[in-house]
């Protein structure tokens, strides 16, 4: 449940002010990072029995499942604030920064690990909570083209090796969305459907998508609107660059003009520090979610050869931010 800690802190933005307004940011990027440095690293995988256990009941699917009303009612909760209280500009700023917060942690974060199960209520709850972010392409590009083309130059989310993040932010979000668009009209052309079809799921995306803007303008106002736009781009610039850590310049060989080697676990950096873990559902164990993407959160081991960051992935988002430092930290780690 440590997950639920961030909109813990999110409460206590949403009813205060002053420095108050900004916990969930102090939370994540400045206590979490300390947690674990002081706790540290934690390869500890769970035995068979363990998996089972855990794997058996409804607990760890209630937990995850529990992130959709969470989310959308802050999100609702966000908009009447925006729309009826009178906030100063650092306050009304310290609120849009932890509805980002929501949105790439509850929002995005937990549409990922929804997003590659197979019941279809699961896929639906991931759309939902994409839809809150304005990103629903995510869905596709990233099941259809990042898990095929990880590790190569044919993938936007892998960041190149000293790529500014900020050129990865403009390069990876354009070139996603295009990617999504390419990945639906193959798919239509291969089924000989037209481009109105109810199978152009990217169409329809696109759609509700505009209904929820719209709905937030006529209902909430235009300031409200505004506010949920700052939110759904902190959400998705967060992700972006989750994505930049998580593969920075580790590259696939080519084997031959058709293919690359296998996606193997030294092609996705890694953390196993427990607190960074828990709060972002074990998507810092991330060689093996490429191993097996369908696999539960909560049995994603820490695997043998796997890269390995020196530190928790909010700590090294927040390094992330500062070019030369990240560089100068990360490149010596990469092969040769």
């Amino acid at each position: 449940m440590l997950a639920y800690s961030l909109p813990a802190t999110a409460v206590v933005s949403f009813t205060q002010t002053g420095w108050l307004t900004y916990l969930p940011l102090i939370y994540a990027f400045g206590i979490i990072p300390l947690i674990d440095q002081l706790s540290g690293v934690r390869h500890h995988n769970l035995t068979p029995a363990q998996q089972q256990s855990v794997n058996s009941g409804s607990l760890y699917d209630l937990i995850i499942y529990l992130a959709v009303p969470v989310q959308w009612g802050m999100l609702l909760w966000f908009l009447w604030i925006m729309k009826t209280e009178t906030l100063s500009t650092s306050d009304m700023i310290g609120r849009i920064t932890a509805m980002g917060l929501l949105c790439g942690v509850l929002g995005i974060n937990v549409a990922h690990e929804l997003g590659h199960r197979t019941k279809s209520y699961e896929r639906f709850m991931a759309k939902l909570l994409l839809a809150g972010s304005l990103y629903m392409h995510f869905f596709i590009e990233h099941n259809k083209g990042h898990h095929r083309n990880v590790g190569t130059s044919e993938d936007p989310a892998t960041a190149r090796r000293n790529e500014w993040l900020y050129v990865y932010w403009m390069r990876t979000i354009i070139n996603s969305y295009r990617s999504a668009w390419r990945i639906q009209l193959k798919e239509l052309s291969r089924g000989k459907r037209s481009f109105f079809s109810y199978r152009n799921e990217m169409l329809r995306m696109t759609v509700i998508q505009a209904v929820v803007v719209g709905s937030v303008l006529v209902i909430f106002g235009q300031h409200a609107l505004w506010c949920f736009l700052g939110s759904a781009l902190m959400g998705i610039l967060l992700l972006e660059t989750v994505n930049y850590i998580e593969h920075y310049g580790l590259y696939r060989t080519r084997v031959n003009e058709h293919r690359y080697e296998d996606v193997e676990p030294e092609h996705s950096w890694n953390a196993d520090y427990v607190w960074g873990r828990l709060v972002l559902f074990e998507l810092t164990r991330h060689s093996d979610h490429h191993w097996e993407p369908s696999k539960h959160y909560q049995l994603l081991d820490s695997m043998k050869g796997a890269s390995q960051l020196p530190a928790g992935y909010p700590a090294m988002m927040v390094l992330s931010l500062l070019p030369p430092a990240w560089f100068r930290v990360m490149n010596r780690r990469l092969p040769k």
